[in-house]
C-alpha cells in the first residue's frame, strides 16, 4: 500500500544526494532510513554498524550467498 507523505525539503535534498552515492532511488533511500530507524528504536543498544551488518547477513542468506553461522 502506498500513501503520500509530506517530508521536509531538506530531507529530500539529503536523500537525493545519498541516493546517488548509494545507487538507490530517493524513495528507496528514505525507506532505508525508516527501516534503520525502526530497528534502532526497537533495539536501542545496537549500533548503526551492527544493524547494517545484520541486514547484510540476512540479505546474503535470503539470496543464498551466505551460510548460517552455527554456535557451538
Amino acid at each position: 500500500m502506498s500513501i503520500a507523505v509530506r517530508i521536509s525539503d531538506e530531507l529530500v535534498k539529503e536523500a537525493k544526494t545519498l541516493s546517488k552515492v548509494k545507487n538507490r532511488s530517493v524513495t528507496g533511500q528514505i525507506e532505508y532510513w525508516a527501516k534503520i530507524g525502526k530497528i534502532a528504536e526497537q533495539n536501542p543498544t545496537l549500533s548503526y554498524e551492527l544493524i547494517k551488518e545484520i541486514l547484510i547477513g540476512i540479505e546474503e542468506l535470503d539470496s543464498k550467498r551466505g551460510t548460517e553461522y552455527k554456535f557451538s
